[in-house]
């Protein structure tokens, strides 16, 4: 008799630990589910990308991977031209879509950081990698994509790569504040 009292009791465990586990679960997909997204471009944030980057440059301190960021820029071209608000978030809005579709879904992170600045993080990515990229991505923007009026639009690029063995010491706030302004200093110059 007191088999069936353990095995009553070890059934109500087990149930009780798969309900604590799906809720756990349901948790993590709502948060996932409601991250802030840009309302022009539907990028993540900028807190979001500095929060995710955090992660990255804490990731690749413990396991050595490098990883790479891309900083894409229509700032010169806006300023070259004076487009409207509306003619402006149309080439913003152009970019975006030709970069989601060159970027992998669910390993790289896409995000507006300002009105005409996009941070592209791609994890795994070497220096040399991520050039090639950012050279593809300026060619095919300059080129293939057209603003009002028949512009070409005049995209700058800057890329910086972050290995673990490449911390200074510094806080990961700290760390991640450089391979931004590395990677968007190249793309006032």
């Amino acid at each position: 008799m007191w088999y069936f009292t353990w095995i009553l009791g070890l059934l109500l465990a087990c149930s009780l630990g798969i309900l604590h586990i799906l809720r756990f679960e349901a948790q993590e997909t709502f948060e996932k589910e409601h991250i802030p997204l840009d309302p022009v471009t539907r990028l993540f944030t900028k807190d979001v990308m500095m929060t995710r980057l955090k992660e990255k440059v804490e990731n690749s301190r413990h396991n050595g991977f490098p990883f790479s960021i891309i900083a894409v820029s229509l700032e010169h071209f806006n300023n070259q031209h004076s487009l409207l608000d509306y003619e402006s978030d149309t080439v913003l809005r152009s970019v975006v879509d030709y970069l989601k579709t060159e970027i992998r879904e669910g390993v790289d992170i896409a995000a507006r950081m300002n009105q005409q600045a996009i941070l592209i993080a791609l994890p795994g990515a070497t220096l040399t990698r991520a050039e090639t990229i950012a050279a593809q991505f300026k060619d095919y923007i300059g080129s293939q994509i057209k603003a009002p009026r028949d512009l070409s639009i005049d995209v700058a690029v800057g890329v910086a790569t972050y290995a673990g063995d490449d911390s200074a010491g510094l806080p990961i706030a700290q760390e991640v504040d450089a391979l931004i302004d590395k990677a968007c200093g190249q793309t006032h110059s």
